[in-house]
């Protein structure tokens, strides 16, 4: 393909980065496998899981922090999605409801968060009472966004020209969310970026990454879990640092791991199984 960008444009990198990373998925997903097992399925749920992840490219973080798929209502509140409620069988042939669901060529299941205690939070729970809107933290590192409320599009109508002090100005314009948090005593933290090259890969490339992202973003925005893989702290966030070249990355500000959202990867690991309670 031909590079409609210049040599120094973000753009450029990040379209390398989808159509590479699709590519290597097959070579890399055992590998990681190998290496990521916890333990051996039980009950429902659990054993071998894909999943796609911004990838982590510096620090020491083992892996990158995976995506949560997105839509937008129509009044222009961004909801992330949970999956659907399937019927699987247990060891044991007791036949219980798992959240699952085929998304973009995957099987997108609540899985995908096993780590960091993650996988125990109220919000990650079928009978959680709340709803999916993720809504802005109050301890957000940026100036711009607001300190409650719904995350909406109408705040990021400046996106392909937002600047900070650090990074390309123009290249993505991010926040910091909440999602299935309300009113419980763990809060998911989620990473936001919009982006105009996120939109320019999916109109102009393809690819099993691709088709993922088509259906898991919506309007130019991504979002991540935001729990660092490394010793779970809570990155500061994209574009909040210059350490490493992390202009354009996402910044883990306790032990430096840097995770680039514009290099999408299919990862694998072993989850557990569902806790009886």
């Amino acid at each position: 393909m031909s590079d409609k960008y210049p040599e120094s444009s973000g753009r450029r990198r990040f379209v390398k980065g989808v159509v590479g990373s699709a590519t290597l998925a097959g070579a890399g997903t055992a590998g990681v496998a190998a290496i990521e097992t916890t333990t051996s399925p039980t009950g429902a749920g659990g054993g071998p899981t894909d999943y796609y992840a911004v990838e982590n490219t510096a620090g020491p973080a083992p892996r990158g922090m995976p995506m949560l798929p997105i839509e937008i209502d129509d009044e222009g509140n961004l909801r992330g999605v949970y999956p659907d409620l399937q019927e699987v069988e247990t060891d044991t042939g007791e036949i219980v409801e798992e959240p699952r669901m085929e998304l973009g060529g995957i099987e997108y299941s609540t899985d995908w968060f096993q780590y960091c205690g993650v996988q125990g939070y109220e919000g990650l729970r079928p009978d959680y009472d709340g709803d999916n809107y993720l809504r802005y933290s109050g301890t957000s590192t940026y100036d711009w966004q607001p300190g409650s409320g719904k995350v909406n599009v109408d705040d990021f109508q400046d996106y392909d020209t937002w600047e900070n002090d650090y990074g390309e100005a123009g290249i993505g314009k991010p926040a910091k969310a909440t999602w299935r948090s309300d009113g419980t005593d763990n809060t998911i933290p989620v990473q936001i970026i919009r982006s105009t090259v996120l939109e320019d890969t999916i109109e102009s490339e393809d690819g099993e990454v691709v088709d993922w992202l088509e259906a898991a973003t919506d309007s130019g925005f991504m979002a991540i879990l935001n729990k660092c893989t490394h010793f779970c702290c809570a990155p500061s966030g994209f574009r909040t640092a210059s350490y490493g070249g992390g202009e354009d990355k996402i910044y883990c500000q306790c032990h430096q791991s840097l995770y680039d959202p514009f290099s999408i990867v299919k990862r694998s690991f072993v989850a557990f199984a569902r806790p009886e309670n």
